[in-house]
């Protein structure tokens, strides 16, 4: 229940906090995307975690 207060799980929520519209995939296609520090890729924030505690 908390996850749903915290975050807009519908299409447009996710889009809008992942700011998917924006054009990173070239930077996301080039050597992966997961674990690389120092990039502004949205799903790697963890800015809500306090939220759902």
């Amino acid at each position: 229940a908390r996850i749903r207060k915290v975050f807009d799980l519908t299409p447009k929520g996710i889009i809008e906090t992942l700011q998917l519209r924006r054009p990173i995939y070239r930077d996301t296609a080039s050597y992966g995307h997961f674990g690389r520090s120092g990039e502004n890729f949205t799903w790697e924030k963890t800015n809500r975690t306090e939220q759902l505690a």
